[in-house]
């Protein structure tokens, strides 16, 4: 159901039911929460990929099995699964081929960077299921679009192309369907190669950006800042400055065992 490979840190989730175009079931729901949440515990992991299998990336929930349940359990998964992605500290790309329909939008725009080809057709399809949005679509799509066109996009349940998507600032980048694994590939790599601490707080600040005031904000960066001094990071950076080459990051703490009473 849920395919996980990883390579040089990079982490890469597969939904696999490509006969449903990737709908996600009850089952995949509890998959996919999982691995969210083991990829949260993983202090080696430095990037998440989540794709489609099939030549798909996601068609949405699947609502082909009946479940006889009540509909908040249903719910449940879908916000345990929102969740786990919106509070990863790791950089997140949604790697999108074919379809990313309602739930399955929203999952890659719960992500922090889209990543589609030409051929990739975006749809928040619910009111045409007599649903209302969910996977976090009410609150992403006004911040990514501004609510005028969050409305359109959602009461209207409109399929909009990869270049439409791109010019409204849901995916990140277009590219062909013969250049897309590479080039998410070495945007992995690059980010991989990022320092961890960093760029974790620096995703932290943007993501809370909007929801604080200007003193807040300044007041949580001066916060974060401090966080990356204590990591041997910033000397790395530094050094690797002077001496004209590429730094080495690894996120490790500054301060070594017994450093505490040594300055006490």
């Amino acid at each position: 159901m849920l395919l996980v490979s990883e390579q040089d840190g990079v982490r890469t989730l597969t939904l696999n039911r490509p006969e449903r175009k990737n709908a996600i079931d009850a089952r995949l729901w509890e998959e996919l929460a999982e691995a969210l949440r083991a990829a949260a515990r993983d202090t080696e992991l430095r990037v998440l990929v989540i794709t489609g299998a099939g030549g798909a990336f996601c068609s949405g929930a699947d609502i082909s099995t009946p479940e006889h349940i009540h509909p908040r359990h249903k719910l449940r998964r879908l916000t345990d699964v929102a969740l786990a992605l919106h509070d990863l500290s790791v950089p997140t790309i949604a790697k999108v081929t074919g379809v990313a329909v309602g739930a399955g939008w929203n999952l890659a725009l719960g992500c922090d960077f889209v990543v589609a080809t030409p051929e990739s057709r975006f749809c928040q399809i619910f009111a045409k299921r007599g649903l209302s949005v969910d996977l976090g679509g009410s609150w992403l799509l006004p911040k990514l679009v501004g609510l005028q066109q969050a409305k359109r996009l959602v009461l209207l349940g409109e399929m909009i192309d990869a270049a439409e998507a791109h010019a409204l600032g849901l995916v990140t980048w277009v590219k062909g369907a013969d250049e897309i694994d590479a080039f998410v590939a070495d945007l992995a790599a690059r980010l991989a190669a990022g320092p961890p601490v960093a760029l974790a707080q620096s995703k932290a600040l943007l993501n809370d950006g909007a929801n604080v005031t200007l003193r807040e904000a300044l007041a949580n960066e001066a916060w974060a800042q401090t966080g990356n001094f204590a990591t041997v990071d910033t000397a790395e950076a530094y050094r690797a400055f002077a001496e004209k080459r590429q730094p080495t990051f690894t996120g490790r703490w500054a301060l070594s065992p017994g450093s505490e009473k040594d300055h006490a």
